[in-house]
């Protein structure tokens, strides 16, 4: 998500004729709009730490008033809901054979660095960090589910920001809330998903249901200080994301494996991909091998080099920080290149394959950042998909009707030159063909999506699906405005 280091400006003319813009939502259907709000991000309806329910209790989870919750009780399955495939969508966007079940948990990591508390006279001062999850899995639906729920989260960028108040909205997804666990063909593939900051475990539900209809258990978090309702210091984030995905997967590999949960059975935690946008793209590359630059003049900045020297590069406690069990990363917009945060051979340290997406427009993350991060990771497999016009909301969900009515809020989701239906479409293609072929290890079916001949599609045959140098899977005209690269592991960049 968008990071503090880039600057943002109203419109001029806006504020010369004291007007309120007020922008017509794209598509309305699927969406809820504002609720009374409370809740601030969080869904309620289910603690990893309620394990003693009543089976009245648990039976009652299952039933019509648990699906959706009053915001999107009018939303129909006919409606179009984040994720759904356009009628152009490539071939790799359809939904999965599986149906798709979503719980919220807590969990805690106890006794971790407090930062945002650090001072001279108390220099390692600790808390329990608790952590919101998400979790879609496969699922068996019973008669009383529907896949359909509501997710909750709000506009703004942290309770003490007075340009972006938090505006809470929910809004629909395609998933039954506490649906059983569908055990027929498990464990399933870890996928670990990781928002910008600020964001959300919800930013990206059109992805996340959709690799879970494809037979993954996939669990996004909500990045205590660094989520659109709680969001605070920036130092917190720079420490803490690739620290939160570690212990997201010894938690969740440790709840599959104590079989007296839900997730009992479900994960192989031993194929693990972890997914970061932006700042979580920055914690992905750290936990995926990149190890931090402990030259970089951000650690001084805020006074953390001690406490993240056993990330950075070089460093003897890093290959002991690494867990091995992460096989994949897909890094969406990855922030930290303007700050010399990754180093070449910092790079060269990612010894998985990679999938890099990000918008040749994008002065967040800078797309050359982006880039000469995808070609020093000379040690992965590595893939690059760019968006021709797009800048760096290329990874999110469309935005809620409610951003509609304020422009920062608006751009904060919304592309300016792409239709965010489209993008979520060609991401779920693209992310679909990469796991199938490393995850699921199988390149007869998905490796043909990734070989593309002509890396523009632009110079691509635009009117022959049959033509060699089309893109597979896209519909004839419509492979338009992006190029694909890949770089085999050991291929030194140009």
């Amino acid at each position: 998500m968008i990071s503090i280091f880039r600057p943002f400006f109203v419109s001029a003319l806006l504020l010369a004729a004291g007007t309120l813009l007020i922008a017509t939502p794209a598509q309305a259907l699927h969406e809820c709009g504002a609720e009374d709000g409370k809740s601030h991000g969080h869904d309620h309806d289910h603690k990893h730490k309620s394990k003693s329910k009543s089976k009245k209790n648990k039976s009652k989870k299952h039933g019509k008033s648990d699906k959706m919750s009053k915001g999107c009780e009018k939303v129909l399955e006919t409606d179009f809901i984040n994720g759904d495939a356009r009628i152009d969508a490539p071939e790799l966007a359809a939904r999965g054979e599986f149906s798709v079940g979503v719980r919220n948990i807590s969990v805690t990591n106890y006794d971790q660095i407090d930062i945002l508390q650090r001072s001279a006279s108390n220099p390692y001062p600790k808390y329990d960090r608790k952590l919101e999850l998400e979790i879609w899995y496969p699922a068996q639906l019973g008669k009383r589910d529907h896949e359909l729920t509501s997710y909750h989260d709000v506009l703004g960028s942290g309770p003490d920001d007075a340009d972006r108040p938090l505006r809470p909205f929910e809004f629909a997804g395609r998933s039954a809330r506490n649906a059983m666990p569908y055990l027929g063909q498990s464990p399933y593939p870890l996928i670990i998903v990781s928002h910008g900051y600020p964001g959300s475990r919800v930013l990206l539900t059109y992805l996340t249901e959709n690799l879970a209809s494809k037979g993954y258990v996939v669990v996004a978090i909500d990045h205590t200080e660094s989520t659109h309702a709680d969001k605070v210091g920036f130092h917190s984030t720079l420490l803490n994301r690739s620290r939160d995905v570690n212990f997201v997967l010894d938690n969740i590999a440790n709840q599959s494996a104590q079989g007296r949960d839900f997730l009992s059975g479900m994960v192989d935690a031993d194929r693990t991909t972890v997914i970061g946008y932006s700042m979580g793209g920055y914690g992905a590359l750290n936990a995926a091998g990149a190890g931090y630059n402990p030259q970089s003049p951000l650690w001084g900045f805020f006074g953390m080099n001690d406490l993240i020297a056993s990330q950075t590069e070089g460093s003897d406690d890093y290959p002991a920080f690494l867990d091995p069990r992460i096989r994949a990363l897909v890094a969406f917009a990855p922030w930290g290149g303007s700050f010399g945060t990754f180093t070449p051979t910092g790079m060269a340290g990612i010894e998985i394959p990679s999938l890099f997406i990000s918008g040749k427009q994008d002065e967040t993350s800078g797309y050359d950042n982006i880039e000469s991060f995808y070609k020093n990771a000379v040690n992965s497999d590595r893939y690059l998909l760019a968006y021709e016009s797009a800048i760096h909301e290329v990874a999110v969900n469309p935005p809620p009707p409610l951003a509609g009515l304020y422009y920062r809020e608006f751009g904060h989701y919304q592309e300016p030159a792409w239709d965010n239906r489209r993008l979520n479409n060609i991401n779920q293609h693209f992310i679909t063909a990469f796991l199938g072929k490393y995850i699921k290890a199988d390149n007869e079916q998905f490796g043909p999506y990734l070989n593309l001949i002509q890396p523009i599609s632009n110079l691509s045959s635009r009117n022959d699906e049959k033509e060699p140098s089309y893109w597979k899977g896209f519909p004839n005209y419509s492979a338009i405005g992006m190029e694909f690269h890949h770089l085999p592991q050991y291929a030194l960049p140009d």
